[in-house]
Protein backbone atom coordinates (compact mmCIF):
# COMPACT_ATOMS: atom_id res chain seq x y z
CA UNK A 1 0.00 0.00 0.00
CA UNK A 2 2.67 2.60 1.02
CA UNK A 3 4.79 1.82 -2.11
CA UNK A 4 1.69 2.42 -4.35
CA UNK A 5 0.50 5.73 -2.78
CA UNK A 6 4.31 6.61 -2.98
CA UNK A 7 4.09 5.73 -6.72
CA UNK A 8 1.25 7.73 -7.13
CA UNK A 9 2.56 10.82 -5.84
CA UNK A 10 5.70 10.07 -7.48
CA UNK A 11 3.42 10.23 -11.04
CA UNK A 12 1.03 12.98 -9.52
CA UNK A 13 4.57 15.13 -9.06
CA UNK A 14 5.71 14.14 -12.69
CA UNK A 15 2.43 15.59 -14.15
CA UNK A 16 2.84 18.63 -12.40
CA UNK A 17 6.72 19.14 -13.61
CA UNK A 18 5.50 17.86 -17.34
CA UNK A 19 2.49 20.85 -16.96
CA UNK A 20 5.01 23.34 -15.09
CA UNK A 21 7.86 23.16 -18.41
CA UNK A 22 4.96 22.87 -20.66
CA UNK A 23 3.70 25.86 -19.46
CA UNK A 24 7.27 27.49 -19.10
CA UNK A 25 7.49 26.50 -22.75
CA UNK A 26 4.46 27.40 -24.46
CA UNK A 27 2.52 29.95 -22.43
CA UNK A 28 4.80 32.06 -21.09
CA UNK A 29 6.62 33.54 -24.31
CA UNK A 30 2.64 34.08 -25.06
CA UNK A 31 1.56 36.25 -21.64
CA UNK A 32 5.42 37.82 -22.78
CA UNK A 33 4.35 38.96 -25.91
CA UNK A 34 0.86 40.57 -24.39
CA UNK A 35 2.23 42.55 -22.40
CA UNK A 36 3.40 44.54 -25.23
CA UNK A 37 -0.41 45.03 -26.14
CA UNK A 38 -2.77 47.75 -25.64
CA UNK A 39 -3.86 47.72 -22.37
CA UNK A 40 -7.44 47.26 -23.30
CA UNK A 41 -6.44 43.89 -25.33
CA UNK A 42 -7.27 41.66 -22.63
CA UNK A 43 -10.76 43.42 -22.12
CA UNK A 44 -11.82 43.31 -25.48
CA UNK A 45 -10.36 38.98 -26.22
CA UNK A 46 -12.19 38.61 -23.00
CA UNK A 47 -15.42 39.76 -24.38
CA UNK A 48 -15.07 37.95 -27.69
CA UNK A 49 -14.65 34.25 -25.66
CA UNK A 50 -17.25 35.01 -23.61
CA UNK A 51 -19.86 36.12 -26.11
CA UNK A 52 -18.20 32.89 -28.37
CA UNK A 53 -18.79 30.79 -24.97
CA UNK A 54 -22.41 32.19 -24.85
CA UNK A 55 -23.65 31.80 -28.58
CA UNK A 56 -20.85 29.03 -30.00
CA UNK A 57 -21.27 31.80 -32.63
CA UNK A 58 -17.27 33.06 -34.00
CA UNK A 59 -19.30 35.79 -35.73
CA UNK A 60 -21.23 36.71 -33.20
CA UNK A 61 -18.62 37.54 -31.13
CA UNK A 62 -17.27 39.87 -33.60
CA UNK A 63 -19.87 42.08 -34.41
CA UNK A 64 -21.61 44.92 -32.76
CA UNK A 65 -25.80 44.11 -33.07
CA UNK A 66 -28.60 46.92 -32.39
CA UNK A 67 -32.00 46.17 -32.33
CA UNK A 68 -34.04 48.27 -34.87
CA UNK A 69 -37.43 50.31 -32.53
CA UNK A 70 -40.44 48.10 -33.46
CA UNK A 71 -42.42 51.24 -35.25
CA UNK A 72 -39.42 51.63 -38.03
CA UNK A 73 -39.53 50.51 -41.35
CA UNK A 74 -36.84 49.27 -44.10
CA UNK A 75 -37.12 52.87 -45.68
CA UNK A 76 -36.94 54.69 -42.71
CA UNK A 77 -33.52 53.41 -41.05
CA UNK A 78 -32.34 53.64 -44.85
CA UNK A 79 -32.95 57.32 -44.94
CA UNK A 80 -32.04 57.94 -41.61
CA UNK A 81 -28.52 55.64 -42.37
CA UNK A 82 -27.72 57.76 -45.46
CA UNK A 83 -28.89 61.39 -43.84
CA UNK A 84 -26.66 60.90 -40.53
CA UNK A 85 -23.67 59.42 -42.93
CA UNK A 86 -23.58 62.56 -44.43
CA UNK A 87 -24.38 64.75 -41.66
CA UNK A 88 -21.15 63.04 -39.95
CA UNK A 89 -19.17 63.73 -43.38
CA UNK A 90 -17.77 59.56 -44.29
CA UNK A 91 -18.75 58.66 -47.77
CA UNK A 92 -20.96 56.11 -48.39
CA UNK A 93 -19.40 54.39 -51.27
CA UNK A 94 -21.67 51.82 -52.11
CA UNK A 95 -24.80 49.61 -51.03
CA UNK A 96 -25.49 45.79 -51.72
CA UNK A 97 -29.33 45.66 -51.69
CA UNK A 98 -29.02 41.54 -51.55
CA UNK A 99 -32.35 40.36 -50.57
CA UNK A 100 -33.51 42.29 -53.89
CA UNK A 101 -30.29 39.92 -55.38
CA UNK A 102 -31.76 36.56 -54.17
CA UNK A 103 -35.38 37.30 -55.38
CA UNK A 104 -34.21 38.80 -58.78
CA UNK A 105 -32.18 35.77 -58.88
CA UNK A 106 -34.35 32.70 -57.29
CA UNK A 107 -37.86 34.42 -58.23
CA UNK A 108 -38.51 33.73 -54.40
CA UNK A 109 -39.21 36.95 -51.68
CA UNK A 110 -36.57 37.00 -49.91
CA UNK A 111 -36.48 38.33 -46.13
CA UNK A 112 -34.43 41.90 -46.10
CA UNK A 113 -30.97 42.83 -45.64
CA UNK A 114 -28.88 45.09 -47.06
CA UNK A 115 -24.72 46.09 -46.88
CA UNK A 116 -24.00 49.87 -46.63
CA UNK A 117 -20.31 50.72 -47.01
CA UNK A 118 -18.78 54.05 -45.86
CA UNK A 119 -15.22 55.11 -45.58
CA UNK A 120 -13.37 58.00 -45.09
CA UNK A 121 -10.12 57.39 -47.69
CA UNK A 122 -7.28 59.39 -45.96
CA UNK A 123 -7.72 57.10 -42.52
CA UNK A 124 -7.95 54.00 -45.14
CA UNK A 125 -4.62 55.57 -46.29
CA UNK A 126 -2.90 55.54 -43.16
CA UNK A 127 -4.06 52.09 -42.02
CA UNK A 128 -3.23 50.88 -44.96
CA UNK A 129 0.55 52.94 -44.16
CA UNK A 130 0.47 51.29 -41.10
CA UNK A 131 -0.86 47.65 -41.95
CA UNK A 132 -1.83 46.22 -45.38
CA UNK A 133 -3.80 43.76 -43.54
CA UNK A 134 -6.18 46.19 -42.45
CA UNK A 135 -7.53 46.22 -46.20
CA UNK A 136 -9.95 43.38 -45.09
CA UNK A 137 -11.70 46.20 -42.71
CA UNK A 138 -12.38 48.71 -45.42
CA UNK A 139 -14.65 49.78 -46.20
CA UNK A 140 -16.59 50.22 -43.09
CA UNK A 141 -20.20 48.44 -43.11
CA UNK A 142 -22.95 48.53 -41.58
CA UNK A 143 -25.84 45.78 -42.55
CA UNK A 144 -29.99 46.12 -42.13
CA UNK A 145 -30.82 42.60 -41.57
CA UNK A 146 -34.67 41.37 -41.24
CA UNK A 147 -34.44 38.09 -38.83
CA UNK A 148 -36.34 35.48 -39.13
CA UNK A 149 -39.35 36.50 -37.11
CA UNK A 150 -39.35 39.75 -39.07
CA UNK A 151 -37.25 41.64 -36.69
CA UNK A 152 -35.21 44.55 -38.10
CA UNK A 153 -31.22 44.22 -36.73
CA UNK A 154 -28.27 46.55 -37.63
CA UNK A 155 -24.78 44.80 -37.31
CA UNK A 156 -21.37 46.11 -38.29
CA UNK A 157 -17.92 44.54 -37.21
CA UNK A 158 -16.34 45.46 -33.90
CA UNK A 159 -13.53 47.32 -34.35
CA UNK A 160 -12.19 47.19 -31.18
CA UNK A 161 -10.02 44.13 -31.69
CA UNK A 162 -8.64 46.70 -34.45
CA UNK A 163 -8.09 49.21 -32.26
CA UNK A 164 -6.93 47.88 -29.03
CA UNK A 165 -6.17 43.99 -29.91
CA UNK A 166 -2.49 44.26 -30.75
CA UNK A 167 0.38 46.58 -29.92
CA UNK A 168 -0.74 49.95 -29.46
CA UNK A 169 -1.24 51.59 -32.78
CA UNK A 170 0.21 54.91 -33.41
CA UNK A 171 -1.60 57.62 -31.38
CA UNK A 172 -2.50 59.81 -34.54
CA UNK A 173 -3.64 56.86 -36.37
CA UNK A 174 -5.43 55.25 -33.38
CA UNK A 175 -7.31 58.30 -32.70
CA UNK A 176 -8.44 58.71 -36.56
CA UNK A 177 -9.42 54.93 -36.15
CA UNK A 178 -11.78 56.04 -32.62
CA UNK A 179 -13.05 58.90 -34.44
CA UNK A 180 -14.69 56.55 -37.23
CA UNK A 181 -15.45 53.88 -34.74
CA UNK A 182 -17.60 56.32 -32.90
CA UNK A 183 -18.64 57.62 -36.42
CA UNK A 184 -19.99 53.90 -37.27
CA UNK A 185 -21.71 53.39 -33.94
CA UNK A 186 -23.53 56.59 -34.25
CA UNK A 187 -24.94 55.49 -37.62
CA UNK A 188 -26.10 52.50 -36.32
CA UNK A 189 -27.90 53.54 -32.92
CA UNK A 190 -29.52 56.76 -34.67
CA UNK A 191 -30.64 54.60 -37.20
CA UNK A 192 -32.14 52.11 -34.97
CA UNK A 193 -34.32 54.49 -33.68
CA UNK A 194 -35.21 56.59 -36.52
CA UNK A 195 -33.16 59.47 -35.39
CA UNK A 196 -31.83 62.13 -38.07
Amino acid sequence: MFYALRNLFALIGFAVVVIAIYAAVKVAPMMEAFEEFDEKAIDVYGDMITTLLETGNAAEATVWKIPVEEDLTVEDVDETIKAVANELNIKNVGELPLSDQVTAMNGEESRFFKIYMFCNALTAAQMLDYSDAFSAYLPCRISLVEDKEGKLWLYSLNMDAMIYGGKPLPPALKEEAMGVKKIILEIMNRGAEGDF
